[in-house]
């Protein structure tokens, strides 16, 4: 176990068998993963009620800071509690505090499908909200998380295979509702409820393209020369380009001041929140993007978009399944030996380097592609 275990845990106890003086009920959906996710987990949760058999008004969902703001939009029924993920791993006062007021909501189950999870934030909440019946998936584990995976496997009252590596998240969430219900569930492609997004119908609707640039990591992100690159030909298209993400604005201020290209070209990048981000993505002609969240967010808004990805987990979230990808969905690659290096990549010169699996995708390809989805 890691030092950051032990160091919690005599509270997570206390927490966990803090006396209750209500009777358990309802079902908690453990979410501690990114916006991404969230989007490939959401239509797997309208089965929830029928394959566990509770109520949906007695649903409660555990998400994180990160997509609280979608949470009164995208979840409506259920019943949400939002944290944050970060200060929850590491802040001991933070995660006491969170600990004990979940615990009061004294659910009868608990459920956490994430393949991809973190033990010191899914797993030990799913431990610390005491339910009589657990159930989770069965995480993907390396050395320094096996200790306290197997700890809490181990305490769980059921834990579900949901497939090998590198089987997409869709398909996971179907597959761990089929072996929990014994119901055959189907995967379906992401869609987000028209309610996260109430917008009406302006006469600026498919007037621009919109640019991330943005990612969790730099390996991630296609260089932004090349975007750059791809803005200047989606202008001769006759559509304004709005880059986005969450740094670089000076890069692409300087880019855009010294081309001259104010009126064609703007930056919003570090400009918007969450709602702000769906209400300008869900109005775009196209979305061109790295391999991140807001991706799947626009795929979710039914948005054309093109997704440049990298081989990390190639499969796991991009791209998606063939019979799962919407007609107005593209996903671009370089094909390497290296794939599924679990972003551990040793081939980039400085940590800022794009990793050569995303870097040497070609501007011609990913301006083919746009060329396609704009003209369509």
């Amino acid at each position: 176990m890691r030092r950051r275990w032990w160091l919690f845990r005599p509270f997570d106890l206390l927490a966990r068998f803090w006396p209750l003086f209500k009777r358990r009920n309802g079902l908690v959906v453990v979410r501690m993963d990114g916006i991404g996710d969230m989007v490939l987990f959401r239509n797997s949760l309208d089965h929830y009620s029928s394959a566990f058999n509770v109520e949906k008004k007695d649903i409660t969902i555990i998400g994180c800071k990160s997509w609280g703001g979608l949470l009164s939009g995208l979840f409506i029924g259920y019943k949400t509690i939002s944290i944050d993920e970060h200060s929850y791993g590491k802040n001991f006062f933070y995660r006491t505090y969170v600990n004990f007021k979940v615990t009061r909501e004294a659910p009868e189950i608990v459920v956490s499908d994430s393949y991809f999870r973190r033990a010191l934030l899914a797993d030990s909440l799913v431990w610390v909200l005491g339910a009589p019946n657990t159930i989770v998936s069965y995480p993907y584990i390396n050395e320094q998380t096996r200790a306290e995976f197997t700890y809490y496997l181990s305490v769980a009252s059921r834990v579900i295979d949901t497939g090998p590596y590198p089987t997409h998240e869709l398909l996971r969430h179907a597959n761990f509702l089929s072996k929990v219900s014994s119901k055959t569930f189907s995967a379906r492609e992401p869609t987000l409820l028209p309610t996260a997004v109430p917008l009406q119908k302006t006469s600026e609707n498919n007037s621009y393209v919109l640019l991330n640039i943005g990612s969790n990591e730099p390996g991630r992100r296609w260089p932004i020369d090349h975007y750059f690159s791809i803005a200047t030909h989606i202008v001769n298209h006759g559509f304004h380009v709005f880059f986005i993400g969450t740094d670089g604005n000076n890069i692409i201020q300087d880019k855009i001041n010294s081309h001259n290209m104010g009126d064609k070209i703007s930056s919003l990048i570090g400009k918007t929140n969450l709602d702000t981000l769906l209400r300008v993505m869900k109005r775009a002609k196209l979305v061109v993007s790295n391999d991140s969240g807001p991706a799947h967010l626009s795929i979710g808004l039914g948005v054309s978009t093109i997704v440049i990805v990298g081989g990390g987990h190639y499969g796991c979230f991009f791209p998606y399944p063939a019979e799962l990808t919407p007609k107005n969905v593209k996903f671009i690659s370089k094909s390497l030996d290296c794939y599924h290096c679990f972003w551990r990549c040793d081939k980039r010169t400085l940590p800022s380097d794009a990793f050569p699996c995303v870097g040497e995708v070609s501007i011609v390809q990913v301006r083919k592609v746009c060329d396609e989805l704009l003209l369509n």
